[in-house]
């Protein structure tokens, strides 16, 4: 029996918004090979095989992964120290992920509120902005900020605060690579763009995503109203 391939043709949409919530890895940049080589590196220096770390750290805060494998070593200071050297030892193996730069820099250029929300650090996202030479955003909330990391909401509703919208029910969009993050944009009550980056299909439909698209150049500011602080995210050739 033949499978068929899934469909990227959906006509263009256009979706209210009042402002922008990205994840950062698989949905900004890849870092997949460079996150690779660092748990690599932690799992043999504590001892643990790093295709078992692997299979369970993406999207999710290295806290949250070392509280698992290597308790002692779950605090801020040592995972701060370790996630800023990231970029600084594997920046040769990121990439960005196509689309995203111009979609950042259209925001910046429009003064469209947006934020990134990310289960890294503060050190590891700002020394992958830096290294990439990406806009950044006036706004982040990272892993130090919440107590919980996703797929609880919080770090969402978080980062729809730091914007500070004047609106009482505002139209968030959330751009998401992990299923993880897909349920915690859900859960905070937003609409969830999936980008097919680093996670099956079959896992973005079920954690709820409410457009897939293969990446970031299936999505553009289609307009922007400074006065209202309302605009339109037009989609195309979302998944079918």
């Amino acid at each position: 029996m033949t499978v068929p391939k899934p469909s990227f043709s959906a006509p263009a949409q256009t979706i209210k918004c009042h402002g922008l919530l990205f994840d950062m890895d698989g949905t900004i940049i890849d870092s997949t090979e460079a996150v690779v080589k660092h748990w690599q590196k932690i799992g043999r220096e504590i001892g643990v095989d790093p295709g078992l770390i692997l299979a369970t750290s993406h999207g999710r805060r290295s806290i949250d992964v070392l509280q698992i494998y290597e308790p002692k070593l779950a605090n801020w200071d040592y995972i701060s120290r370790v996630e800023g050297l990231i970029p600084k030892e594997f920046g040769q193996n990121a990439i960005e992920i196509p689309g995203s730069r111009a979609m950042l820099e259209k925001l910046e250029e429009q003064a469209v509120p947006w934020c990134i929300v990310t289960s890294g650090t503060r050190p590891l996202v700002t020394g992958w902005l830096d290294v990439m030479k990406l806009a950044h955003p006036k706004n982040m909330v990272t892993a130090e900020d919440v107590l919980n990391g996703k797929p609880d909401p919080a770090c969402y509703q978080m980062g729809e605060k730091k914007l500070g919208l004047q609106e009482k029910q505002p139209s968030i969009i959330v751009f998401e690579d992990a299923p993880a993050g897909v349920r915690s944009g859900k859960a905070a009550g937003y609409t969830v763009i999936g980008l097919h980056t680093t996670h099956t299909l079959e896992q973005l439909v079920k954690a709820g995503a409410d457009y897939i698209v293969q990446d970031m150049r299936s999505v553009r500011l289609k307009s922007w109203n400074k006065t209202t602080g309302e605009g339109g995210i037009e989609i195309a050739d979302a998944l079918v």
